[in-house]
Formats: structure tokens, C-alpha cells, sequence
């Protein structure tokens, strides 16, 4: 099929908005399946809307490549002003009371695996008796968490994060400290660990962006230590099964230990340096600030924040003092 590209005037009457929701999904997706699943529309719907998108921009916007779509020069150039729209739209739109039993769509979310497994469950809960018309979808941190936000491409963001750009709202949902954690059986398990033996003992660490040195790699740092590091993975539960299937130890957010159902495998002793404790925030854009859809996922957070610190007690592993 060919496209003629060039500017033409269209009459915003002739289109369907509609389709520039539609057209947000699949420049997103890159993929016409999960752009359907994404607004929950069938894939024949999905490709029709391509293919007036397509006409309405006299450009093929989406092409077939190797593995997916590739995003043509006009799909990418179209991306902020798109996002721009569709955002002061829905500022528009918000001002209506928001009634989460009518909502239908998804929540993106962006998170670690640890705050996924130690929110979600109680986020879903709230979601599930209030919204069961939502899905949830939770994305991975990538290089920006905060363009993420900037170009409305999740909702809300959940980390350790000490300052923000402007734009960029913050509250703390639960504050946090470490502990090292090593298996059931590990031959100092009932003795925990001074600091000449943490470090001989073989460690795990977490490095979910790739970059950048660790808390406990700091404050070893400032003693003049180093402590050796046999495994790096990007993924809190991965390591978890690691350190179940052997001597090696981990250092992670003590949530993850209150949290877990896997954690009676496990013993959580005192780490033998001073580590600081930090606040877990939940982070969104101020453009949705008084947004009544924002403002109650908003709530729905700070709900599965309590839950989490709720379900947490009685249920910790063996902690050394």
C-alpha cells in the first residue's frame, strides 16, 4: 500500500478522537495485538483503526519489520504533541466525579519486582472490590522514570527517590531499612554475621539499572572494606532463589522480607554495617494532581501501602537481633 505524504488541512469534525487514543496504544505497543489488549478491543478493530489513522496522516505511520513494527519519521515526531493532547483531553474530561465501578482501561504502573511484590497484592485487592472494570499494568524502571511521567506513559511510579525535576510530585508511602537474608541452614544462620565474616561470605547483588554502586558497597567503602560479589542479578526474586539454593548472602529492603509467602526459607540477620534507612514514594505528574481518577489511584497506593506493612506482621522470617 502506498502513502502520499504532505500536509493537508483535515476538518476535525470528519474524525473520530477516538482514534488518537487508538493511535497513542499502537505508537506505544509497536504492535497491534497489545495495543488492542492495552484498550481491550479485538485485533481486527485495532488493525481498521491503523488503517484510518493512516489516512487521516497520509502516512504509514506503523511498519512490518523484523521482530515488529518500526515507528516511521512522522509516527515519532507525532509522539509529544499526541501525548500533549490526550493529556489536557483528559484534564477536560476529569472534572467529572470519577466512579471507579464504571472505570474500564488500565493503570500502568512503574515499579522494581520488589515493590511489585510487595504492593501489588494489596493494590489489587482495593482495585479488584472498588474498579473490577481496570487492569492493572506494571512496567519495569527504565533509564528515565521521570519521562515516563513527563510523556503520561504510566500513571504513577513507585521508588526511592530523594529529589524530583519540577512537575514532579512525591509522597512517601512507607519507610524501609535493610537486611541480610541467607537460607535456612546457612552455617551462620543462628550465630549472624560479624563484619570480617561479611565479608569473606560470597554475596548477590541487585542491580536493577545496571548502574551505579550500592548502598552496601558504599558504607564498606567508607570502612576501607570490599565484599565479594559472586552474582549480579537485575531482579529481587531471581536472587531470592539463588540464595536458597546456596551460601550465598543478600542485602535487600527488609518489605520484601514482611512480604513474601517464600520467606519461612529464609533467615534475616542485623547487616554488620550501618546502612541508612530510606522512605519508598510513590511519584506521579502534577498535571493529574487534582485529576479525581488520579487522586483516587493515588489513594488506592497509600491503601496498599498500609495492607502491605499490615500483612507483614506475625509473617517475618527468623530475624537475628
Amino acid at each position: 500500500m502506498v502513502y502520499i505524504s504532505g500536509m493537508h488541512e483535515v476538518d476535525i469534525r470528519q474524525v473520530d478522537l477516538n482514534l488518537l487514543v487508538m493511535l497513542d496504544a499502537l505508537l506505544e505497543e509497536r504492535s497491534v495485538t497489545r495495543a488492542a489488549e492495552r484498550l481491550g478491543m479485538s485485533q481486527p478493530a485495532m488493525s481498521r483503526a491503523l488503517a484510518r489513522v493512516r489516512k487521516v496522516f497520509s502516512d504509514a505511520l506503523l511498519v512490518e519489520a523484523k521482530g515488529g513494527y518500526l515507528l516511521t519519521a512522522r509516527a515519532e515526531g507525532l509522539r509529544p504533541s499526541l501525548r500533549t493532547v490526550l493529556m489536557g483531553i483528559n484534564e477536560l474530561l476529569e472534572t467529572r466525579p470519577f466512579e471507579p465501578g464504571k472505570a474500564t482501561g488500565s493503570l500502568r504502573l512503574l515499579m522494581t519486582d520488589l515493590e511489585t511484590a510487595s504492593l501489588v497484592p494489596g493494590l489489587l485487592s482495593g482495585i479488584t472490590a472498588q474498579a473490577p472494570g481496570l487492569n492493572l499494568d506494571v512496567l519495569p524502571p527504565g533509564p528515565s522514570i521521570f519521562e515516563a511521567l513527563e510523556t503520561d506513559n504510566v500513571e504513577a511510579v513507585i521508588g526511592v527517590v530523594e529529589d524530583a525535576p519540577a512537575g514532579i510530585q512525591r509522597r512517601g508511602l512507607y519507610d524501609d531499612h535493610f537486611v541480610t537474608l541467607m537460607r535456612q541452614g546457612h552455617p551462620d544462620a543462628r550465630t549472624g554475621i560479624s563484619l570480617d565474616r561479611f565479608q569473606e561470605l560470597g554475596h548477590i547483588a541487585i542491580s536493577v539499572t545496571g548502574s551505579g554502586p550500592s548502598p552496601v558497597d558504599v558504607a564498606l567503602a567508607e570502612l576501607g572494606r570490599k565484599r565479594c560479589v559472586r552474582v549480579r542479578v537485575p531482579s529481587f526474586l531471581a536472587a531470592l532463589e539463588i540464595v536458597f539454593a546456596s551460601d550465598l548472602v543478600m542485602t535487600l529492603p527488609s518489605s520484601l522480607v514482611r512480604s513474601s509467602s517464600m520467606m519461612n526459607r529464609f533467615v534475616a540477620v542485623p547487616p554488620p554495617v550501618k546502612l541508612p534507612d530510606f522512605t519508598m514514594s510513590l511519584l506521579w505528574h502534577a498535571c493529574h494532581q487534582d485529576a479525581p481518577r488520579h487522586v483516587w489511584l493515588r489513594q488506592m497506593m497509600v491503601d496498599a501501602a498500609h495492607a502491605m506493612k499490615t500483612r507483614g506482621k506475625g509473617e517475618r522470617p527468623d530475624l537475628l537481633s
